[in-house]
């Protein structure tokens, strides 16, 4: 029987230790109305970004637009200045005394001092 008693007595140590039962982990729960919120704000926000994302694109294509429209004013512009400029030289080519007495002797004009009229002051 002392047999018996030291292996129960055994039996008993042996025993697996006792651990501290874990803690259940809490499960928070959300309301089915922040859920919807959250969503809305989502969704705004998402609205929100595609709506300011249009704006430039249509800001940037309206620059671009501008600035094709400012090459082409510039363009006419420099090709004017260049026809002026031929036409300026053109003009002092043309009034000068030997080609204003040429085109008169083709008119049929006659140089005539009697009838020349002198102003004074100019």
């Amino acid at each position: 029987m002392a047999a018996v008693r030291v292996r129960q007595h055994q039996q008993q140590h042996v025993q697996q230790p006792i651990t501290p039962p874990s803690p259940q982990p809490t499960i928070i729960r959300r309301k089915k109305t922040n859920q919807k919120f959250e969503k809305m704000m989502l969704l705004a926000l998402v609205s929100i970004i595609i709506v300011l994302s249009v704006l430039v694109l249509n800001n940037q294509a309206a620059i671009q637009t501008t600035s094709m429209d400012i090459q082409k004013i510039e363009a006419e512009a420099d090709e004017i200045a260049k026809q002026n400029v031929d036409l300026t030289v053109r003009v002092s080519e043309l009034s000068t005394y030997e080609n204003i007495w040429k085109k008169a002797k083709e008119l049929g004009l006659t140089q005539n001092e009697k009838n020349v009229k002198v102003v004074p002051g100019e």
